[in-house]
């Protein structure tokens, strides 16, 4: 399917959404991101960033540190990264340096940071029986020093990860993904909270796959913007491969369009909290990537 027959096949169901939205309560929604551990953070922030039906209301940095690839300061380069992809966007979005590490073993665990306090902020002024909902597309440092500071936030935010992996035949969680490495500490902090979780697994999120052709093909001399995140390809540490998984975009796609993923509630084991979580079982990463494209470049066409 071309571009153009693309742009045309889902105008309308964009236009419905974008004139949906109008008069209607926008979705608030702190990111929390590695923007600068990868090249899916960029691709995913740019389309929650574009949704008409969310209010950003915060665009966090998050640390990569124990990374055996990570920059010296990694959360410094995310919050760099994010000052990047507003600029190209002209938006005007609070943005929070978050943890420069993952947590600490003892005594006071908590990563004390502007992200962290920004989202127990943020929380408590939600209205009573409402929920505000963060999204982590990295280590749960900030989220999980959050909720360590101030446990009453608890039952005030709804945390949207990617992260562990998930047997859903055999009800096997493990947390050895990059996004759980990078702080093993949040992980069970977060696992053990009463904390509403809502999670897409590495092996689900790895059918996100992106094709180095046809994203040049589609997004080339289109805009700044769209040039800058095809530069990423090979600006990146691992610069070179002509196929990518951008796996923080499954679950942003999911968020917006839960009618073409599939979600199931699991508990998890005894010793990781016996903790009750939505879970992304299947997505139709094809359609997420076709919105990703057509949404993206509507976006720029219309400024």
């Amino acid at each position: 399917m071309t571009v153009s027959s693309l742009k045309s096949y889902l105008f309308l169901p964009l236009l419905l959404l974008t004139l949906f939205s109008f008069g209607q309560e926008t979705r608030k929604v702190i990111l929390d991101a590695d923007t600068g551990n990868e090249v899916d953070d960029l691709y995913a922030i740019v389309r929650a960033l574009i949704e008409p039906s969310w209010k950003i209301t915060a665009l966090n940095a998050t640390q990569w540190q124990p990374s055996h690839w990570a920059v010296d300061q990694s959360m410094e380069e995310s919050h760099r990264l994010n000052q990047v992809l507003l600029g190209y966007l002209d938006m005007d979005i609070k943005t929070r340096r978050g943890s420069v590490d993952r947590m600490y073993d003892w005594g006071d665990k908590a990563q004390h940071s502007a992200a962290a306090y920004e989202i127990i902020r943020q929380a408590h002024e939600v209205p009573e029986g409402e929920k505000l909902t963060v999204v982590a597309l990295g280590a749960l440092t900030n989220v999980a020093s959050a909720v360590y500071i101030d446990s009453s936030i608890s039952s005030k935010i709804a945390v949207h990860w990617l992260g562990t992996s998930y047997d859903f035949e055999k009800g096997i969680l493990k947390k050895n993904d990059f996004n759980c490495v990078m702080d093993v500490q949040a992980v069970d902090i977060m696992l053990e909270s009463d904390v509403e979780m809502h999670v897409i697994p590495v092996n689900v999120a790895a059918a996100m796959t992106f094709d180095y052709a046809e994203t040049a093909a589609r997004f080339n001399d289109q805009h700044g913007l769209t040039d800058f995140l095809i530069q990423r390809w090979f600006n990146h540490l691992d610069g070179g491969r002509r196929q990518r998984t951008i796996w923080d975009l499954a679950l942003i796609e999911a968020m917006i369009h839960p009618e073409w993923a599939e979600k199931v509630k699991i508990t998890s084991s005894r010793d990781n909290g016996s903790k009750e979580m939505w879970y992304y079982k299947q997505i139709d990463a094809g359609k997420f990537r076709d919105d990703f494209f057509v949404t993206t470049l509507m976006y720029l066409d219309q400024r």
